[in-house]
């Protein structure tokens, strides 16, 4: 069992409007990552997405819950290339004891489950999946449940239908019911921090083969605010050579955040490869790491 959460410095409460923002900060983000080795200030920032340098820092601030300073650099293509580096210890200590590692504050608990051979050959014949859409702080997304779990996570890019098409591949037989009122709950518990320190269980049921399945299982082990590369997740899961397979499955995985594919880079500090849009995995891994208290790596910030 392991745990993943965003934490204590994130805004008290995710809604429509924080929704919206994201479609501003995304903006900044996207000019950022283009133009990073110039690092550019705040007021140019500002400037090319229509905002006064003061709305901006604010709008950034009620967004991230750091300032944007600090964020642009948790972006950076060498900021990534440090944190490959000083998360080998981090991650050397996660696997080698099976947990999510140390300096990690948890408020929810994943759990694991997989489907059987003859559910997936059957596409879902008899089993129901119920959806919703609802706002979260990285846009539209889409929450999708089983009786035995959360089976799917997508952020919603171009059409809500296409994103539902996407998380019913394999699955045409089963039975699909929209209801928001039943995943309202999951979207408080993924993207909400719980700041008094209870915990929650959630169970997650995944689809695919086994090989598929460990590496998916493996990603649970990556602390927030570290990353890995693609060669070393398939090393550490004796699979040397594996890269290609492995960033298959990442690309495969259908819970996304939840199942934090978003922490695996490529060996250069490039932030490519995401389903859901580089300027997303920049946006997630820039909250991660600019969180205090999301890892021990924060403390050299």
């Amino acid at each position: 069992m392991t745990a993943i959460a965003f934490q204590n410095n994130e805004p008290a409460s995710f809604t429509l409007e924080s929704s919206h923002l994201y479609g501003r900060i995304a903006e900044a983000i996207e000019f950022i990552a283009e133009n990073q080795a110039e690092q550019p200030d705040l007021d140019t920032v500002a400037a090319h997405i229509g905002m006064s340098p003061h709305h901006f820092q604010r709008t950034f601030s009620d967004w991230a819950g750091v300032s944007p300073k600090k964020f642009l650099k948790a972006i950076t293509l060498q900021d990534a290339k440090e944190r490959l580096r000083e998360s080998e210890s981090v991650l050397d200590a996660s696997f080698g004891a099976g947990l999510s590692g140390p300096g990690r504050l948890h408020d929810l608990f994943v759990t694991t489950d997989a489907v059987t051979p003859g559910e997936y050959k059957s596409r879902g014949a008899g089993m129901t999946f119920t959806y919703g859409i609802h706002p979260s702080p990285f846009g539209p997304c889409l929450i999708v449940l089983n009786a035995r779990g959360l089976t799917g996570l997508s952020f919603v890019d171009s059409t809500e239908q296409d994103a539902i098409d996407y998380q019913k591949e394999h699955w045409e037989k089963a039975t699909w019911v929209r209801d928001e009122t039943i995943t309202e709950p999951f979207i408080q518990q993924v993207f909400q921090a719980n700041t008094k320190g209870q915990t929650k269980n959630l169970k997650v049921l995944l689809r695919g083969s086994p090989f598929r399945i460990k590496i998916w299982e493996a990603l649970l082990r990556l602390p927030s605010g570290t990353v890995t590369s693609y060669g070393d997740l398939a090393e550490r899961l004796d699979r040397p050579g594996a890269a290609r397979a492995v960033a298959g499955a990442i690309a495969n995985n259908r819970i996304g955040l939840v199942i934090p594919c978003h922490r695996v880079i490529r060996e250069s500090g490039a932030l490519a490869g995401y389903r859901w849009g580089e300027t997303r995995k920049a946006a997630i891994l820039g909250l991660e790491a600019s969180w205090p208290s999301s890892s021990s790596l924060e403390s050299r910030a």
